[in-house]
C-alpha cells in the first residue's frame, strides 16, 4: 500500500520540462498567446519566440538596442508583440511582423526614470514605473501599445521614501476588465493601490530594498500576491498573502511558498503556481497552502492567454514547460 501510495504521489507531481537554455540573457518577460505562441525577453536586448508550444525557440537581438533589459513582453500573436526596456531613458517597442523589425512607440528620458511591469486586456494596456521626485508613474494604452498617455491620477499620493516597483517579472500590475488598474510595491513600504487613489498596506516582508511585494494575480475579486526578500530568498517570512478586491482584505497562507518569490499566476479555479530564484511551488486551494515542486530558479511564470499550458523563464535563457497538476 506505501509502495501504492508513492507512486500514486509521484503520478500526481508536475514536472518541470527544460525547453531551451545557455542563452546569454536572464528572461523576465514572458508572454503566452496559446499552447503553441509564446514570446520571452530579457537583457542584452533578447527576445525569443515559439510558434510550436517550446519545441523550437527563435532567439533574436533587437538591433540598436543591444543593452537593454527588457523585463516585460505583451504578446498579441505570432506576429505582433510590444517590450519594454526599462531604465532612462525608458522605452517601449513593437513588432508586427515577429521581431523582424521593432518601432518605438514610447520613450521617456526623464531622470530616475525606470519602467516595471505591462498588463494587457485586448487593446487596452497599462505600465507602471517607479516613482520620479516621489510621483509613481502610470501610463495607458488604447490601440494596443502603438501611442501611451501619462496618467496624473496618482501625482497627489507621494510614495514613501524608499518604495518602489519591482521589475522582477513583468507582473505587478494588473489591468482589470481594462477599465482600472491594481498594482503593488515593494521597498522599505509594501503597499497595494488601485487607479482611484486608493492604497492599503500589506503584511509582506518590507523595510529594506530588497524586500516587499514583487507579483500579483487576480481571479475574478480574488487574488494572491507574492514576495520577500530577494536577498535571503529561502525566507519564507511575510512572501505570500491572500486578498479580496472589494471590499479589500487580506488573509495570510497557512502554508507559504518555500522562499522569496517574484511571480504567481491563476493556471486553472483555486490553481497557482509561484517562482523565484530558490524555488517553484504550486497551490491547489487558492493559495492557503504551498506545495514546494522545484528548487530550480526561475524568474516568471505564464499560463497560456487561450490554452492550458504553463511556462516559466529565467536566468541564462532558461525556458521550461510545466506538466498538468
Amino acid at each position: 500500500m506505501l509502495l501504492l501510495c508513492s507512486l500514486e504521489c509521484f503520478a500526481h507531481q508536475p514536472i518541470i520540462t527544460i525547453l531551451d537554455s545557455g542563452h546569454r540573457t536572464s528572461l523576465r518577460g514572458l508572454s503566452v498567446v496559446n499552447d503553441n505562441i509564446i514570446w520571452a525577453s530579457g537583457s542584452n536586448g533578447t527576445v525569443a519566440r515559439s510558434l510550436n508550444g517550446g519545441k523550437n525557440f527563435e532567439w533574436l537581438t533587437v538591433k540598436g538596442y543591444e543593452a537593454r533589459d527588457f523585463r516585460d513582453v505583451e504578446a498579441f500573436d505570432a506576429n505582433t508583440a510590444i517590450i519594454m526596456a526599462v531604465a532612462e531613458p525608458a522605452v517601449i517597442l513593437k513588432t508586427r511582423d515577429g521581431g523582424a523589425t521593432w518601432k518605438e512607440v514610447f520613450r521617456d528620458t526623464a531622470k530616475g526614470m525606470f519602467l516595471d511591469a505591462m498588463d494587457f486586456v485586448g487593446d487596452n494596456g497599462v505600465v507602471i514605473g517607479d516613482p520620479v521626485a516621489n510621483k509613481i508613474f502610470l501610463g495607458y494604452t488604447k490601440n494596443g501599445g502603438d501611442s501611451w498617455e501619462v496618467s496624473k491620477i496618482l501625482d497627489k499620493i507621494p510614495a514613501a521614501d524608499g518604495e518602489a516597483f519591482f521589475a522582477s517579472s513583468g507582473t505587478n500590475v494588473v489591468y482589470m476588465q481594462g477599465k482600472f488598474a491594481v498594482f503593488v510595491s515593494g521597498g522599505k513600504k509594501s503597499n497595494y493601490y488601485n487607479s482611484s487613489s486608493i492604497i492599503y498596506p500589506l503584511p509582506l516582508l518590507q523595510g529594506k530594498e530588497s524586500t516587499g511585494a514583487n507579483s500579483i494575480a487576480l481571479q475574478q475579486l480574488n487574488g494572491v500576491i507574492v514576495g520577500g526578500d530577494f536577498a535571503k530568498d529561502t525566507m519564507t517570512t511575510g512572501n505570500c498573502v491572500l486578498f479580496n478586491v472589494f471590499p479589500f482584505k487580506t488573509t495570510l497562507p497557512e502554508t507559504p511558498p518555500h522562499g522569496y518569490r517574484s511571480c504567481v499566476t491563476y493556471t486553472a479555479k483555486d490553481k497557482l503556481i509561484t517562482c523565484g530564484t530558490s524555488g517553484v511551488d504550486i497551490s491547489n486551494d487558492g493559495g492557503m497552502n504551498w506545495k514546494l515542486i522545484s528548487r530550480q530558479s526561475f524568474h516568471v511564470c505564464q499560463k497560456a492567454k487561450n490554452g492550458h499550458a504553463v511556462f516559466l523563464a529565467g536566468a541564462n535563457g532558461k525556458i521550461a514547460r510545466l506538466g498538468a497538476f
